[in-house]
């Protein structure tokens, strides 16, 4: 089964979100993963949505997923992370 990894985020810093963008990106699609998404809340159809920005990322599996998440290359672009945008990740199994 593959593996969906969900980013919701508000950006606070866009230059900095530009930074981590670019230094992310390659440790995603050098542990299998690939961009399917990114986008911006157009509106919330049923309840309450907090974040206003989304990034879905798609593995070969939960494994792959994990081990790009606790990586080093990726460990490394965190503080910029942590820098650019509130987030919230969440890992999903699919078929």
């Amino acid at each position: 089964m593959t593996a969906l990894i969900v980013a919701r985020f508000d950006v606070k810093n866009a230059a900095k979100m530009d930074a981590y963008a670019t230094a992310a990106g390659p440790t995603v699609l050098a542990h299998g993963g690939e961009f399917v998404a990114i986008g911006e809340k157009v509106t919330a159809l049923v309840g309450e949505e907090e974040k206003q920005s989304v990034a879905m990322v798609r593995f070969p599996d939960v494994a792959s997923a994990k081990t790009w998440f606790t990586s080093p290359e990726y460990t490394a672009c965190k503080p910029l992370r942590e820098e650019a945008a509130e987030m919230q990740f969440t890992l999903y199994e699919t078929e």
